[in-house]
């Protein structure tokens, strides 16, 4: 090899030396540099361990404390972990408990939930939906869940969910819901028109009194966001004055300020009241409220009562009548001026004192003391009271007390109203006198009738035994007209003897004083029959049995005697009938007697029953009888009339009380 290529080689090789030391230098010099980033990378992964261990600290305090339910389960459904709140919620006893969530599954809801996990994995995530589940304490209730699928490098693991118990706010919810169906509904057919603008005038309520109230043939619901100043123009003609009333609602609605009780006329007479509430949020203008309320028959109830009022106290004012209000110590509230002219005293010197210490006499201050206390119970009297009024005069006064009430029912004192009958007691007095005095000569009258009867008659039978001797001695010398003489005599003296009987039996009806008892009026006529002449072609009948009434049998006895026998006398048929009834009214019997006689014109019906007067003069008739059948029938409280028609017959009607 020559010294050239040795020398080639030489200065290679010392180049690759010097190459080599400045390889080895920079190796050292990055070996120095990797050893200082490794400190600091495992500085930084220690860093990094101690801040993972710290945030997995505070994620599993998260986890745990976490007020909603958190649950992870795999993709079947089984729990793998869950914090407390989860634990109470589905009724497990601790977090490890082993379980499948699907179990939970209320059996209406397991087709739901297997799709909702459908859209699970499909979408990795499932919002808002709610199940009815049955936990495992056999607690029914409805969840809401939130959940999302966990994934590993892109693969599905497993799925959290965040899980609430909604329970009781369905149930709030559905009363909220019926709340408002209620409300909307008692809205709807609420006895005031309501109307809710908001704050572009768009109606967003309304109901059908509002409707009824401003002839709107359309119904509520289809009034909803139209605006109301339209509806209303096409309404304003309904009111007395249309312009003022469309002004008036434009004014109310610019103040945004309550109304309430602002009165309308419609020229159909009724009367609206308006009540407008302005609706704020926030101090923000959200719209207002119309009320609407028909008071026509309330203003008309009132302004009667205020009529009423008027009336009455000027009544009270004027009555001739002492009215007087005191309160539970009987002290004087109010007077009126007839009781003030009644006591001769003034107001000053009544209102606020008892009256029970004023005005009554000392005899009857006790009558005042027991009545009062008997007001106080409720009881309601009336009696006579003796007063001294301010003059120092005896008034005897008649009181009618009542309890006063207030509007709680409570007793607050008594009202008493007061008549003078201070002249009608005297008056009675009188007349008590006097009734002592006509007893007095009724029964003197009757003593002198009898005795002027007696006293009659006895001339009468002597005149007559006189006639007939005159007659019978000297049949043989008298003529045919002087028989007639004598016989129209006779005639005249039986006629004469009869009117005497018929007025001492008339003077005795009236007899105030009556023997009453029970008298079987059926057995009385029956008796009767026996003992009246009644010819063979007249027929007498009962039709129904014959009621027992109380009065005076002698009396009843004339009655039905006198009105049979008045049939018999005037039947002028070949078949006469007679006959006797009775209906029953509620307190009294209603006695027919009917005959087919000569009837009695209309004319005639009330004077018959008057004394002397007889239609028909005859020798048998004095026209007394109808006359004392009256006087029996009005003693017994009775009354009698008639029906009749000429040439067919009569009908007595007569009553008498049960």
């Amino acid at each position: 090899m020559s010294q050239k290529q040795i020398e080639i080689l030489q200065r290679a090789l010392n180049r690759e030396k010097e190459a080599r030391k400045q390889a080895e230098k920079i190796l050292e010099q990055k070996s120095a540099e990797l050893y200082q980033v490794n400190q600091k990378l495992l500085k930084s992964n220690q860093d990094l361990e101690t801040l993972l261990t710290r945030t997995d600290s505070q994620l599993q305090g998260v986890f745990e404390n976490i007020v909603d339910a958190y649950v992870i389960i795999d993709l079947f459904g089984n729990i793998l972990k869950m914090n407390d709140a989860a634990v109470s919620l589905l009724g497990f006893s601790d977090a490890n408990e082993y379980f499948n969530l699907n179990e939970m599954v209320n059996p209406v809801d397991k087709q739901r939930v297997q799709e909702s996990f459908k859209v699970l994995f499909e979408k990795g995530s499932l919002t808002n939906f709610q199940v009815n589940i049955i936990t495992r304490k056999n607690e029914s209730k409805l969840v809401h869940i939130n959940s999302s699928i966990i994934y590993d490098q892109g693969i599905p693991v497993a799925a959290q969910g965040i899980v609430r118990d909604i329970t009781k706010e369905k149930e709030a919810e559905e009363q909220l819901i019926e709340s408002r169906n209620r409300l909307s509904t008692l809205l709807l057919n609420l006895d005031s028109g309501v109307l809710l603008e908001d704050e572009n005038r768009t109606i967003v309520l309304t109901n059908n009194k509002f409707c009824d109230l401003f002839n709107i043939s359309a119904s509520p619901d289809k009034l909803i966001g139209e605006n109301y100043l339209n509806s209303i123009t096409q309404s304003k003609n309904l009111f007395k004055n249309p312009e003022s009333f469309v002004n008036q609602i434009n004014q109310i609605v610019h103040n945004r300020v309550a109304v309430l009780g602002d009165e309308l006329k419609m020229i159909n007479g009724k009367i609206l009241e308006r009540d407008y509430i302005p609706i704020f949020n926030n101090d923000v203008y959200k719209g207002h409220l119309w009320s609407y309320r028909d008071v026509t028959l309330k203003r008309k109830y009132r302004q009667g009562l205020e009529a009423q009022k008027q009336k009455y106290s000027s009544i009270i004012a004027n009555m001739n009548l002492g009215l007087v209000e005191v309160d539970n110590d009987d002290k004087i509230l109010m007077v009126n001026q007839s009781f003030l002219d009644m006591t001769g005293y003034s107001k000053e010197e009544l209102i606020g004192y008892k009256g029970k210490d004023i005005l009554p006499i000392q005899e009857d201050k006790a009558i005042v003391e027991n009545k009062s206390k008997e007001r106080k119970k409720g009881k309601t009297e009336s009696y006579e009271l003796r007063i001294k009024n301010k003059q120092g005069e005896i008034k005897h006064w008649l009181v009618s007390g009542a309890p006063n009430y207030n509007l709680n029912g409570d007793i607050t004192g008594s009202i008493g109203i007061n008549f003078d009958i201070t002249e009608i007691k005297n008056l009675h007095i009188q007349k008590e006198l006097l009734l002592k005095k006509l007893e007095k000569s009724n029964n003197e009258l009757q003593e002198y009738a009898h005795i002027v009867s007696h006293d009659l008659k006895s001339p009468l039978r002597s005149i007559y035994a006189l006639v007939s001797w005159l007659k019978e001695d000297n049949k043989d010398k008298l003529d045919q007209a002087s028989l007639k003489n004598f016989n129209l005599i006779e005639t005249s003296l039986e006629r004469m003897e009869q009117l005497i009987t018929d007025i001492l039996d008339y003077s005795s009806a009236g007899a105030d004083v009556i023997e009453k008892e029970n008298v079987d009026i059926h057995q009385l006529v029956h008796d009767l029959k026996q003992i009246l002449f009644v010819p063979e072609n007249i027929k007498i009948d009962i039709l129904n049995k014959l009621p027992v009434v109380l009065g005076d049998k002698t009396k009843l006895q004339q009655l039905f005697q006198n009105l049979i026998s008045n049939a018999v006398k005037f039947i002028d048929k070949e078949e006469g009938y007679i006959n006797i009834d009775v209906t029953e009214q509620e307190t009294y019997y209603q006695f027919s007697i009917s005959d087919n006689g000569i009837g009695i014109e209309k004319q005639y019906h009330e004077k018959i029953f008057k004394i002397f007067h007889a239609l028909n003069k005859s020798k048998d008739s004095t026209g007394i009888g109808l006359s004392i059948v009256k006087k029996i029938v009005n003693l017994h409280e009775g009354e009698i009339w008639l029906e009749s028609e000429p040439k067919k017959g009569t009908t007595f009607y007569f009553t008498l009380k049960k």
